[in-house]
């Protein structure tokens, strides 16, 4: 239910942006990738894989900071078989980590949320 709604609101965040949401939740035997995403970067289209990390807790720290360099390996892998299904190109992949704090007394209240983009964490 914590993860869902970070990605609900992440989804709603990177719409806003302007951004085009392609797929989410896409699964494949190796995993999970969170959001597949196209943001207009100027004149070419970036292909951007947003990682959402939620927490509920303030302990841990930032939500992002549970995106290790395993996991990034993870989602280049991934990346590279959603890929290889795709008839588009885009000469720019990004990985974007969309971090949300939610209020630790009131997690279904949404609007006390705290959203950080972390933009470009791989290309």
């Amino acid at each position: 239910m914590i993860g869902r709604l970070g990605e609900d609101l992440a989804a709603e965040y990177v719409a806003g942006l302007g951004w085009s949401v392609l797929e989410r939740n896409w699964r494949c035997r190796y995993g999970e990738l969170d959001m597949i995403a196209t943001d207009r970067d100027g004149q070419e289209s970036v292909l951007v894989i947003v990682e959402v990390k939620t927490r509920a807790s303030r302990v841990l720290g930032d939500p992002a900071e549970a995106v290790t360099a395993d996991k990034l390996s993870r989602i280049r892998r991934l990346t590279r078989l959603w890929l290889a299904d795709q008839d588009a190109f885009w000469p720019t992949i990004r990985v974007d980590v969309v971090s949300v704090q939610l209020d630790p007394h009131h997690p279904e209240r949404t609007e006390l949320a705290a959203l950080r983009h972390h933009r470009g964490v791989f290309e």
